[in-house]
């Protein structure tokens, strides 16, 4: 289905009675993801071919899904110059305005002022300055869950530059922020019975005379001290910060989605994101619920034997594990820190981006596991 909206000759059509059964919501979802295309700076080659269905709400479901979906493909492909922490805080703002959700942000040197030291020291090398930004909906008296997002607009690497190699698509490392935005506005549009909050920190890792660096130690607003080994792992350091602070509203459940590691594309390629969780049953239906829904993630270990490979000698963790191997896992148990044990937590370290383009993933920025995600979150909570 999502093949044909761009080879198909322009016009208008709809589906035989006689044909092959796809389902309104499967056909509406594809028909829309196909149609897709990143057209704010080149115009699209031609129009794409328009698809008739009857109204249903299993349609509507459909568009919705493509609409948020589509919506996190614009974040990522916006280049760096024209998304920085202040427009990432904007897009929030109006998904928030669009739901009736409340908003707010602290920015710059407020961080400090309000405990967010972590995501201000990774963000304060830069002219366009760091924030938090938040986003609170539904009724107190429902669930609480909490979605948490790295939002790193660019990263250079840090004083720990990358190559230019390395550095040539680091516009999408706020994917994780753009996949939770996604979620959040199905959440919303579909009106889960939940109370939802959304936290994300929106830095640009820069380089400067301010910048901090490696060998330094960093506190966080949980009070864990960070030792620096490296400043191209920033986006565990600032995520320090916001899962502690969306600890603290004692939800049920968080969801932290992530472009974290080169680890996790190395093990598990840029189609299928890793899965951590301190539940080890909640993973594992996961990843059935995403081979079901076609949106796949893949369940990976948080391996405790590990933990001693991010240890410090003069901070309670390192950002860096001793070695390349298991990076993926160094990372994850890095977070946990900062999770408590009695909230149930999912961890997704995510590419947010296709390399290669197929029927309805185009190359460029991409929303993964969304879907999955927010069916498990409709079967745990109940729909509307």
């Amino acid at each position: 289905m999502a093949s044909l909206p761009r080879s198909l000759p322009e016009g208008r059509y709809c589906l035989a009675p006689e044909g092959l059964a796809v389902p309104p919501q499967t056909a509406a979802l594809a028909w829309e993801l196909g149609s897709y295309f990143y057209d704010q700076y080149k115009a699209a080659p031609r129009v794409a071919a328009q698809l008739e269905l009857a109204s249903s709400d299993a349609a509507q479901r459909g568009l919705i899904m493509a609409g948020a979906i589509n919506a996190t493909r614009d974040l990522v492909n916006t280049p760096a110059q024209h998304l920085g922490p202040a427009e990432l805080a904007e897009a929030a703002r109006l998904i928030a305005k669009q739901h009736g959700a409340s908003f707010k942000q602290v920015v710059g040197d407020a961080l400090l002022a309000q405990n967010f030291p972590a995501i201000h020291a990774v963000g304060r090398a830069s002219v366009r300055v760091p924030r938090l930004v938040e986003l609170n909906w539904g009724k107190a008296t429902d669930p609480r869950i909490s979605l948490v997002g790295k939002g790193v607009c660019f990263d250079s690497g840090g004083l720990d530059i990358k190559s230019a190699e390395g550095m040539r698509q680091m516009k999408k490392d706020m994917g994780g922020a753009a996949n939770v935005l996604a979620l959040a506005s199905m959440v919303m549009a579909f009106k889960l019975p939940v109370h939802l909050q959304v936290v994300i920190a929106a830095v640009e890792n820069s380089i400067a005379g301010n910048a901090y660096r490696p060998g330094d130690v960093i506190k966080t607003r949980k009070g864990v001290q960070i030792e620096i080994g490296n400043t191209d792992a920033e986006g565990r350091v600032i995520l320090s910060d916001a899962l502690a602070y969306a600890s603290e509203s004692k939800p049920e459940l968080i969801i932290d989605m992530a472009t974290l590691t080169g680890a996790a594309r190395v093990a598990l390629g840029p189609d299928l994101p890793a899965l951590f969780s301190n539940r080890h049953e909640l993973a594992q239906s996961l990843v059935q619920l995403g081979l079901q829904e076609q949106d796949p993630l893949w369940h990976m270990p948080l391996w405790q034997d590990y933990r001693g490979g991010i240890q410090s000698q003069i901070g309670d963790i390192v950002n860096t594990g001793r070695g390349p191997q298991g990076g993926a896992i160094n990372a994850a148990l890095f977070l946990e820190y900062f999770v408590p044990e009695s909230v149930d937590w999912l961890h997704v370290d995510l590419y947010a981006s296709n390399d290669l383009a197929r029927p309805g993933r185009p190359v460029g920025g991409e929303a993964q596991s969304v879907r999955t995600l927010y069916k498990f979150l409709e079967q745990q909570y109940g729909s509307s």
